[in-house]
């Protein structure tokens, strides 16, 4: 007879591996299936092993600046193959995390490839072996994978996705970099950093273009000074493959071609949810757009079916996705007072040198929406502890809402801004105004302090500039 449980997640990742562990938590018989790594793709291929590869980057950058701290050394030189290396082994640390976590909250790990085959069955297979097992509810949390487009398909050795970007054989000499937008920018940033010849191609007029517009303006300038190529508003036309090089035709807004000859080609032009072959079509459960579409608790629209993480859209976030496991647990167990998700409120980090943060509308969706606003702002330039750090380069920027006092959004550029972002985030879940935000006393010296700065300064208060 198969084995029933209340709940059975299909996926690894932050939001299935999470959702999983809340489902425990509220006392139901929880089991959770993975075809390859416990952890997703965050923890194996993306979030956590993309921030070690760029904190050795960072380290790369500081060295140069020796003897500007009052420090001289000579002949310094990293290795790639130890920095890819510190890198998997912190991805490996955290998969086997998770499964102490599946161990811990007694959650059963299932190995193989699941499908629905019918109202609570689904089959899972590996190794040629087929089990089935049934479910009260089954949250589906299988994910995305890179985007591809036709002409520019990776083929793993000259054309990369983020997978091979993370593991390169050889560091290589020239880079061209189909995308500007996080995942992007962050491989852009790592290599150019460590002495890659980096192009940028762009098809949007601006790189990061779903960050607010003078956020991305900075970043781009500061793209450049450090030697990067960037081309806005320019499609790849082709790729022509050599024996270790490609060849790339741009093709700008004015219809103007150039040429340009690289080592690799790294494509992140978004992903695509992982929907094939677990089926949710005969199920009766909706995609659009290679995303399963569900309501504001995750629910499918078929009865015991639900969906999280980046496998349901945007912003394909792993905390998103951990927010949503949560909420569909909850939802499940019939917890009261759960909120649904509120993507507004949902931060969004970039972890390129400088960094970029934000949360809740950008300066051209706040004028859109007919409110009459405020805005604040604050370098980091007038900061004491961003002089001391030698991070003086770098802006807060804070949006109101001119009648009420709402904050509206708030956007970063800088040093640790993907640390700083949160406490606007709380603001805004707490539904804190400006005059609340005034009224908060921040410790000095800290990069903190530019939050209150710039808040002050929609008010014409700013202490510091």
């Amino acid at each position: 007879m198969a084995e029933s449980y209340d709940v059975i997640v299909i996926g690894s990742g932050p939001a299935g591996y999470v959702c999983a562990i809340r489902c425990s938590q509220l006392g139901l018989k929880t089991a959770i299936v993975e075809r390859e790594n416990l952890g997703g793709i965050c923890l194996n291929w993306g979030c956590i092993p993309t921030k070690a590869l760029l904190r050795s980057s960072e380290i790369w950058h500081l060295m140069h600046r020796l003897n500007e701290f009052g420090f001289s050394a000579e002949n310094f030189k990293f290795d790639a193959a130890k920095i890819v290396e510190r890198s998997r082994k912190v991805a490996k640390q955290l998969s086997s995390g998770v499964a102490f976590l599946m161990k811990k909250h007694k959650i059963q790990v299932i190995d193989g490839v699941a499908k629905l085959i019918g109202q609570g069955r689904i089959a899972v297979s590996k190794d040629g072996k087929t089990t089935e097992y049934l479910a009260k509810n089954v949250v589906l949390a299988t994910g995305a994978r890179a985007r591809t487009l036709p002409g520019l398909e990776p083929d793993g050795k000259l054309i990369w996705t983020y997978r091979e970007a993370m593991v390169p054989p050889a560091f290589p000499k020239s880079l061209l970099v189909i995308g500007s937008g996080a995942i992007g920018i962050e491989f852009a940033s790592f290599y150019r950093t460590l002495g890659a010849d980096v192009t940028v191609v762009e098809v949007l007029e601006r790189v990061l273009p779903v960050e607010d517009a003078e956020i991305s303006q900075l970043a781009q300038k500061a793209f450049i000074k450090q030697g990067m190529k960037i081309r806005t508003s320019a499609t790849v036309e082709k790729l022509e493959k050599g024996r270790d090089n490609v060849t790339a035709t741009l093709k700008a807004a004015d219809g103007r071609t150039e040429t340009v000859a690289v080592d690799r080609v790294i494509l992140a032009v978004g992903i695509v949810g992982n929907v094939e072959n677990i089926g949710l079509e005969q199920a009766g459960v909706k995609v659009e757009k290679t995303h399963v579409v569900i309501d504001q608790w995750g629910a499918t629209g078929v009865p015991g079916i639900w969906a999280i993480g980046d496998l349901v859209g945007p912003p394909w976030l792993a905390h998103k996705g951990m927010h949503e496991g949560v909420v569909v647990a909850e939802r499940i167990a019939g917890v009261k007072g759960a909120h649904p998700l509120d993507a507004s409120k949902v931060p969004g980090c970039t972890y390129c040198w400088p960094q970029i943060a934000s949360v809740g509308l950008t300066e051209a969706a706040a004028k859109a929406s007919g409110r009459k606003i405020k805005i604040g702002r604050f370098p980091f330039i007038g900061n004491g502890k961003a002089i001391a750090l030698g991070e003086p380069d770098g802006l807060i920027k804070t949006i109101f809402d001119a009648e009420t006092g709402e904050l509206l959004g708030a956007h970063m550029i800088g040093a640790e801004v993907t640390e700083l972002i949160q406490g606007f985030a709380i603001a805004r879940t707490l539904e804190a105004t400006e005059a609340d935000l005034e009224d908060v006393i921040f410790p000095h010296p800290t990069l903190s302090e530019m939050l209150h700065e710039s808040v002050l300064d929609s008010d014409k208060k700013a202490l510091h500039i």
